[in-house]
């Protein structure tokens, strides 16, 4: 993966067509907002336009989802109907990785979505996620866990199974090829 902060011309336009394109169609996501303002301002952060790339990349189809009206923040959240491809079999942060003797995986979901400039969504961004959804029917996401179940070895993640959305929690070590992270950049 590149570590640039910053597209060539030609990768910067070819998001920009696919984003466009993916927020004409599916409207539902953002009704009240306009794509004109949207992309100003992304033209105007190179570097989200970049990590909104590595979402794409690795598979999160990101799309814009609301607007902070107090801090003028688009959120984008990665909308793929499954957790995305190339972000799956990561247990959940660096302490749970190191803490692994056998059968380390290569990456952890907090470390990874730090690289990509983004954050895990939080329990209520998944819920607001699946509003548009069903979203993880056959994997699940890790979620950004509080601090307090983190500190005795947790940590939470989502699906949704049988037409409900389910919030659960796992040893942050634990890793499985269906469970990945979904990220929220803000713009």
């Amino acid at each position: 993966m590149t570590r640039h902060k910053e597209l060539n011309p030609e990768a910067r336009q070819d998001l920009l067509t696919v984003l466009k394109n993916r927020f004409e169609t599916h409207i539902e996501r953002h009704r009240s907002l306009d794509w004109r303002h949207i992309q100003q301002k992304l033209e105007q952060n190179p570097e989200k336009l970049w990590s909104l790339y590595m979402m794409e990349e690795t598979g999160g189809e990101p799309d814009v989802v609301s607007l902070n009206r107090s801090s003028g923040e688009y959120l984008f959240f990665d909308c793929s109907p499954e957790t995305p491809e190339g972000r799956r079999s990561l247990c959940y942060d660096r302490e749970a990785l190191e803490s692994r003797k056998k059968y380390k995986p290569e990456h952890n979901a907090v470390d990874m979505a730090a690289d990509f400039g983004i954050e895990l969504l939080s329990e209520d961004e998944y819920l607001e996620l699946q509003k548009f959804g069903p979203f993880d029917t056959k994997t699940s996401s890790w979620l950004k866990t509080p601090d307090k179940i983190r500190a005795q070895g947790g940590a939470l993640f989502g699906d949704c199974r049988f037409g409900r959305v389910f919030i659960y929690h796992n040893g942050a070590e634990s890793y499985f090829a269906a469970r990945g992270f979904r990220g929220v950049l803000r713009v």
